[in-house]
């Protein structure tokens, strides 16, 4: 049976487990599944790019709500500039007065990203980020993951149902496989950004 869909990767953990008798845990555990993947996933599959205008004299700008995490932030003026990520602390050491001018560094405070200088223009600041996906339900039975990725979120959903039975022998087994499915998707992510690199001309010694 192919897993590409809620209800088939519903189905699939219960086969799986040999436990029909769960079917009222199984979202719990797929939505634990979820947050899993989330916090370890980084594929070109789930990102996505945000834009917003800068005010002059404003520095805290919400970020997107479906935010993971930043893969680069920059201002489109003329020319580009890509902003440079400092802990906040440090960025209050880089700039300890209030500084206008055209933003050069980011930190990134709860829900917020900070720039500094303070811009003084109305540029577009681009965020380019790793994206929450849309959790699975009973009205949104696909996702990126259901359609690239079925196998971590079988593996996942496993860990956590044997987790809830007390099978702590099976939890190994499945987290195993949960690993390297995920080290793998990770592995083939960093071969397809930087496999140019291969292509390039070497310089002559």
């Amino acid at each position: 049976m192919a897993i590409n869909s809620y209800f088939t990767l519903q189905t699939a953990v219960k086969n799986w487990l040999d436990r029909q008798d769960l079917s009222s845990r199984v979202p719990e555990f797929i939505s634990l599944a979820e947050a899993r993947i989330a916090r370890r996933l980084r594929s070109r599959g789930i990102e996505e790019r945000a834009t917003t205008s800068l005010v002059s004299g404003q520095e805290y700008y919400s970020l997107p709500t479906d935010f993971i995490t930043a893969r680069s932030i920059k201002v489109n003026s003329s020319p580009v500039r890509v902003l440079k990520y400092k802990i906040p602390t440090q960025l209050n050491e880089l700039y300890p007065t209030s500084t206008i001018g055209s933003p050069t560094h980011y930190t990134i405070i709860g829900e917020e990203i900070q720039i500094k200088p303070t811009p003084n223009s109305t540029d577009t600041l681009e965020v380019a980020y790793f994206t929450r996906l849309p959790a699975l339900s009973d009205t949104n039975t696909t996702n990126w993951l259901t359609a690239n990725a079925p196998d971590l979120l079988l593996y996942g959903a496993l860990i956590e149902a044997e987790a809830y039975l007390v099978n702590d022998p099976r939890i190994a087994i499945w987290k195993n496989a949960f690993d390297e499915a995920m080290n793998e998707w990770n592995r083939q992510e960093d071969n397809a950004r930087f496999s140019a690199i291969n292509f390039l001309p070497q310089e002559e010694v």
